[in-house]
């Protein structure tokens, strides 16, 4: 188990064993994977350490991390939903939809202080605006860690998952080399992807890496897709009151584009997309904090209704993929609710 916050390491293993379950196909679940691993190397100086990296999704019926995921002498959960098992170690996220169940929020505050749990680690703000600025946060008031070289990857997870760009078109455009690699990593970001790439986050900028021949290469054929998923959206958008629907359920998508309706209908105040893919239908909810039209709905609260989860500002909801109508009717519901 880990030390608490300011003693000093214990008894050295032959090798501990770090497993970490982060949120796949998501830049921000990449950089706390990145963070964390940083602060573990920090707390077990001297160790000889091994980490497993796993992503996490949400789909149908998926609600939380498979604990048997967890056989590491550490188990950490980074910015993904909490599990009551009792082989979780570590626990650090800042969704607002973190705990499915009234019990997992019990074990979690029964295990939050330190003094009351010795040996495990459970961090949970949802008032931060990524989970990679949470670890390097509290690694720093807590355990004495130094993040000042994660300076890039703080920053631009931040805005990213906060959806703090100076405008709608950034996101959509994608000319800066960071975002780039946002997009390839909300496409490929598994397990292999993890283990390949939270070493090169841990030592060089993601600019650095944006520039590699494998991002590039990733990233060319993502960009006339996601030029295709514009269009789309364009063509099968309706505008009622401040919400603009849009629907393309019609046709096999695997791209998103949560930023495109903002850059498309500015004047807009909440977003509603459904989608399918092969595995799945979802529909994505947001707020444009671009409209200047003060935020009355909590997206988080709405979307855990249905079974989803998120953020005040952005959430979703998936469904089986052959729930069509329903996904239908769900989104209606929504837009319903978003325009009261």
């Amino acid at each position: 188990m880990p030390p608490d916050a300011g003693s000093s390491p214990l008894k050295t293993l032959d090798e501990r064993h770090i497993v970490v379950v982060t949120h796949g196909h998501c830049l921000d679940g990449l950089c706390s994977a990145a963070m964390y691993t940083r602060l573990m190397r920090h707390v077990y100086a001297g160790q000889a350490l091994k980490f497993t990296y796993h992503g996490a999704g949400y789909g149908p019926g998926q609600n939380g991390v498979d604990t048997n995921l967890l056989r590491g002498d550490e188990n950490a959960i980074l910015d993904f939903r909490f599990s009551a098992s009792p082989k979780l170690t570590w626990y650090f996220d800042h969704h607002v939809s973190a705990f499915v169940t009234p019990d997992e929020k019990r074990v979690y505050e029964e295990h939050a202080t330190p003094a009351d749990a010795p040996g495990r680690q459970m961090f949970h703000d949802g008032t931060y605006s990524s989970c990679t600025k949470l670890i390097a946060d509290i690694g720093e008031r807590r355990f004495g860690l130094d993040s000042s070289p994660m300076r890039d990857i703080i920053h631009w997870a931040d805005m990213i998952d906060s959806a703090a760009f100076p405008n709608p078109q950034m996101p959509v455009e994608k000319l800066h080399p960071e975002l780039q690699v946002m997009t390839v990593v909300e496409s490929f970001c598994d397990d292999a992807f993890l283990t390949k790439y939270v070493p090169r986050v841990l030592s060089e900028t993601l600019g650095a890496i944006a520039g590699s021949d494998d991002i590039q290469a990733a990233f060319a054929p993502l960009r006339e897709q996601h030029a295709q998923f514009v269009t789309l959206v364009r063509g099968n958008s309706v505008v009622m009151g401040p919400v603009v629907l849009v629907d393309l359920l019609a046709v096999m998508n695997e791209v998103g584009g949560k930023f495109v309706t903002y850059a498309l209908y500015p004047q807009s105040v909440y977003s509603v997309i459904i989608t399918r893919s092969k595995s799945k239908c979802k529909i994505s909810i947001g707020y444009n904090p671009w409209s200047h039209v003060e935020r009355r709905h909590n997206i988080a609260a709405i979307c855990e209704r249905y079974g989803g989860g998120g953020h005040p500002v952005v959430g979703s909801i998936a469904l089986p993929v052959d729930q069509v109508d329903r996904a239908r009717e769900i989104a209606a519901d929504v837009v319903r609710e978003l325009m009261s």
